[in-house]
């Protein structure tokens, strides 16, 4: 699967590392939110099996079904996308779904949308371009009200 993926891209080598630190899991009684803009509710990370606050109901990514964003130092034609399984508790229960990246799912009165994702794929390297599943963060937002 990885050769597919990677099959509409050319890989360009860096200039110099561009990583960014990751945020670190937002601690159980606390969310780590970024601010995205004055008109936005800010971020809260997660990692797999974490759960957090997401402006109302409470999120915890389970299993990435699919990585197939485009290395940050390739040029691709399509920017890829990530699905996770994810379990939304509400007042009123629990329930698994899957969610993609830049779609928002609508749940109760609202709508949740897992608009960033942490680290970025690089093609090549020791890591063949797969990232370690305890290294992902996600960041999510939830617009509407419950």
């Amino acid at each position: 699967m990885a050769a597919f993926a990677l099959a509409g891209c050319t890989i360009i080598p860096p200039a110099e590392p561009r990583s960014a630190p990751l945020p670190p899991p937002s601690p159980p009684q606390e969310q780590a939110s970024e601010s995205a803009g004055d008109d936005q509710a800010p971020l809260t990370y997660a990692a797999l099996g974490q759960s957090v606050y997401v402006d109302g109901p409470r999120v915890t990514p389970l299993e990435v079904l699919e990585d197939s964003r485009c290395p940050m130092n390739a040029r691709c034609v399509w920017a890829g996308q990530v699905r996770l399984r994810i379990r939304i508790d509400l007042g009123s229960g629990s329930a698994t779904h899957e969610i993609t990246s830049g779609k928002p799912l609508q749940i109760a009165d609202g709508s949740l949308e897992l608009v960033e994702i942490r680290p970025d794929r690089v093609a090549g390297g020791e890591s063949g371009g797969v990232i370690d599943p305890g290294t992902y963060r996600f960041g999510f937002r939830f617009m509407g009200g419950l």
